[in-house]
């Protein structure tokens, strides 16, 4: 009832869910929530740090349970132990977090092991994202270069009419990912 309460009110939401866990019912009940109220969101995979995290599972819960049009926007850079940060499939960029708390942010190339996967899907971002700009689907059939503004326009107009949901990847307790979501 409290959050029911609270989406009345709400611009857009941030939809989190666990990288382990997926979707499960108090996440189907919220998002039949926000459904009901039109409120835009983005979708949050959390805990990728935590033991057996399988993003990409829950982006195909996203889309078979929940019927989101979910996208990747980020790709995780290892999971697990091994999660160090996610590359940027927007800005084409490895987005580091390092320090104690994450707070250190280190922005660099995308590690070759993760180049290949990183076109492929920023590919279908972008075919994704060109539903919502003539612009950006112009340029896509000129084989122009994409522009981080154009795609991201098309993303938040896309998002607005809840037509699409925009995937971040991180790790909250250790507070890596947070940032870029933010």
């Amino acid at each position: 009832v409290e959050v029911e309460r609270s989406l009345r009110v709400l611009d857009g939401a941030v939809l989190v869910l666990c990288s382990v866990g997926g979707v499960q019912s108090q996440s189907i009940t919220v998002d039949q929530q926000m459904k009901r109220y039109k409120i835009p969101c983005v979708a949050f995979i959390n805990k990728l740090d935590r033991s057996g995290a399988n993003p990409q599972r829950v982006v195909e819960q996203l889309r078979s349970k929940l019927g989101h049009n979910a996208v990747a926007v980020q790709i995780p850079i290892g999971v697990e132990n091994d999660f160090q940060g996610v590359v940027d499939l927007i800005r084409m960029k490895a987005i580091y977090f390092e320090g104690e708390k994450g707070d250190d942010i280190r922005i660099d190339v995308i590690p070759e092991r993760f180049r290949e996967e990183a076109l492929v899907r920023r590919e279908r971002l972008v075919d994704a994202a060109s539903l919502f700009s003539d612009e950006l689907t112009e340029a896509i059939l000129n084989e122009d270069e994409i522009s981080e503004n154009l795609l991201l326009e098309a993303i938040r107009t896309g998002t607005l009419q809840r037509e699409i949901t925009p995937v971040f990847m991180g790790s909250a307790y250790k507070n890596k990912g947070i940032q870029p979501l933010l």
